[in-house]
């Protein structure tokens, strides 16, 4: 794929991202996309983003969870960039005109004190980059129709990022053993999933560490003050207007998330 196709991609997913009509997967047309083609058409939306004002403030992991590299037919996960009008305050109700098919996921994420910069570096260096992890769950979303995402489409669609909510009670790593750490995930007050830190690559901190070396090796650094999601706990839920979301941490706390009733002018 050259550069004109790789334009063309991105603006169709920034008009479905605009417009809220979701599009065919870009792999039904193009099925010999590659990783690479992917990312720059990943690139070319986040320059126009950011031509537009947005702040990047950091990254999201993906398809850290082996059930989902096989889904998928990987054996890596893949990243996402993450935006100031991403960041939900928890208190308010989540408008969900703003998503397609929203679903939510239970995520342990980092707050940097220091620059991560790869490739080349160790479990060590991540941990002492890492101020502290926090409780959050990231709402995903996705601009392909139905879901229906091989990896390239995902990668392309910045792996199919939406929003995120971020816990109140921020935990150093020496006050909790992050594989360990358990979860459980409540919609309108029923437990739909539960999981484990162990999911993410066997411990949160290996998500953080495959992202900084992975754009280290594109030349691209973590700044101090980033926020990583580093990948998810569990299975992904499907949301709706009305529902109620719960995720409640071991150690780091609970993070709630209300998505407001649809309007009578918006049923109509």
């Amino acid at each position: 794929m050259d550069d004109l196709q790789h334009a063309a991609l991105g603006d169709a997913l920034l008009e479905a991202a605009e417009t809220r009509e979701p599009i065919a997967p870009l792999t039904a047309d193009h099925p010999g996309m590659s990783v690479e083609d992917a990312y720059r058409v990943q690139l070319h939306q986040t320059a126009a983003w950011e031509r537009a004002g947005r702040k990047v403030v950091g990254f999201k992991v993906g398809l850290t969870s082996k059930a989902m590299q096989r889904m998928l037919g990987v054996d890596s996960p893949d990243f996402g960039h993450l935006y100031d009008d991403m960041v939900l305050d928890p208190a308010q109700p989540i408008d969900t005109t703003r998503f397609i098919a929203p679903r939510i996921e239970p995520e342990i994420s980092f707050v940097l004190k220091e620059e991560l910069a790869g490739p080349g570096l160790t479990a060590v260096d991540a941990i002492r980059a890492i101020d502290y992890a926090v409780a959050s769950i990231e709402v995903i979303d996705s601009r392909i129709a139905d879901w229906k995402i091989g990896l390239a489409d995902t990668i392309a669609d910045n792996a199919s990022s939406g929003a995120l909510l971020l816990g109140t009670r921020p935990v150093r790593l020496d006050e909790a053993d992050l594989g360990l750490l358990g979860c459980v995930v409540t919609k309108n007050g029923q437990v739909v999933s539960t999981g484990a830190g162990a999911a993410v690559l066997g411990d949160p901190v290996n998500g953080l560490l495959w992202l900084a070396n992975q754009l280290g090796s594109l030349g691209r650094s973590l700044p101090a003050g980033s926020i990583v999601m580093a990948g998810a706990l569990s299975a992904a839920v499907p949301v709706a207007p009305g529902d109620r979301v719960s995720a409640r941490f071991a150690r780091l706390g609970t993070v709630s998330a209300r998505f407001a009733p649809l309007t009578n002018k918006e049923n109509a």
